[in-house]
């Protein structure tokens, strides 16, 4: 299923997509796209690992968003923004927030069979995904729905002779 929304100028885009997956109870779901631009953004930058922090830059200018790419649920968030500056020249990081200039129109798509799930991993000092079956969604894979369709279809051409 899929899942679009447009935030407005002034709005929060990481707690506004947080507030998005309580809001539609989204067990599951990843940023299919998004455009529109931002006037200001902090982001945590890479080369982290557990006994180092990564640091973290706070950008007051204005910004188009050419990226976003992650995983979200009501159990948290792990995104990546991807920005061009006036000029052109990109930075990108890990989103800590970012306030809409004009725009963002987003596109969620939710993955119904399974829950993204937050737990604290001691190997990297993160809170990182942990990939949950869901046992009260109950949805045939596709190769099982086909066959399942073919072999209905030859009971009732039988019936039908």
């Amino acid at each position: 299923m899929m899942h679009a929304l447009r935030l407005h100028p002034g709005d929060e885009l990481m707690g506004s997509l947080k507030q998005y997956c309580s809001d539609n109870k989204l067990a599951a779901a990843y940023i299919a796209t998004c455009v529109g631009s931002l006037k200001a953004a902090t982001l945590r930058l890479a080369n982290a690992d557990r006994d180092r922090p990564n640091e973290i830059k706070t950008y007051d200018q204005r910004f188009e968003i050419v990226s976003v790419v992650g995983t979200i649920s009501c159990e948290g968030a792990h995104i990546h923004l991807g920005l061009a500056d006036a000029t052109g020249a990109s930075i990108g990081g890990h989103l800590i927030s970012a306030t809409v200039f004009t725009t963002a129109e987003i596109v969620l798509g939710e993955v119904p069979c399974i829950t993204f799930d937050r737990q604290f991993d001691d190997a990297t000092g993160f809170k990182e995904l942990v990939v949950v079956r869901r046992q009260d969604v109950n949805i045939l894979r596709p190769a099982v729905a086909g066959a399942a369709l073919v072999a209905l279809g030859i009971v009732l051409g039988r019936r039908t002779r």
